[in-house]
């Protein structure tokens, strides 16, 4: 759990709920043995300063270039764009996205919704917007995990990236964070699915 600025002590409150005991990230040392990472929300202009100050930027990018799951929620979606509207340099750019930040205004505008989430079930998912970005484009390898009603993407995977432009922690919506930590324990353990049924949410794609 990267724990520099913003909420993730709703994501480690998350994580226990489905039981996880998360860990905070601070320093390059802190992501030695981690299986997995979150990228709360929160500002993201302070958490970029705070990743280059505490020297996280190449760590991090090199904990998912191992295959670990990284799972962004509003500003850590923003972290991991590889693009961001406005000519802002990228962060750790990990998905092949372009984001606009603040897309629905200041935080007067926040408000929460249901939305249908395909790869987590039938039932919808409580979404909680906080002066959160919205995905403009995405890349060929991005799947498309939600939108809203008026087709604006709100939430995607590429690979073992996932990100949200929503919280889906100040919800009480665990199901994100099951994915996560499942994919984490795969990635921890390539055997431990052996013989078992193929991960739901791992779409083959015909050029691999």
């Amino acid at each position: 759990m990267l724990a520099l600025q913003g909420a993730f002590r709703e994501h480690l409150e998350t994580l226990a709920t489905v039981g996880v005991e998360g860990v905070g990230v601070r320093l390059p040392a802190d992501l030695v043995g981690i299986d997995g990472l979150i990228l709360p929300g929160g500002e993201s202009t302070t958490m970029r300063r705070l990743i280059d100050r505490w020297s996280l930027r190449e760590p991090i990018l090199d904990l998912a270039a191992a295959g670990a799951p990284l799972f962004g929620t509003c500003a850590g979606m923003i972290l991991l764009a590889s693009e961001i509207v406005g000519d802002e340099a990228a962060v750790l750019p990990l998905l092949d996205v372009t984001v606009h930040r603040n897309a629905f205004g200041r935080q007067l505008e926040s408000f929460e919704t249901e939305l249908q989430v395909p790869v987590l079930g039938d039932r919808p998912v409580r979404a909680v917007f906080i002066r959160a970005p919205v995905i403009e484009r995405v890349g060929p390898e991005v799947d498309v995990l939600a939108t809203l009603p008026d087709g604006r993407i709100v939430a995607v995977r590429e690979r073992n990236i996932i990100a949200t432009a929503f919280h889906p922690e100040l919800a009480g919506e665990t199901r994100f964070h099951r994915l996560v930590a499942a994919m984490a324990s795969e990635h921890a353990d390539p055997g431990e699915g052996a013989g078992r049924r193929h991960h739901p949410t791992r779409r083959a794609r015909a050029s691999r």
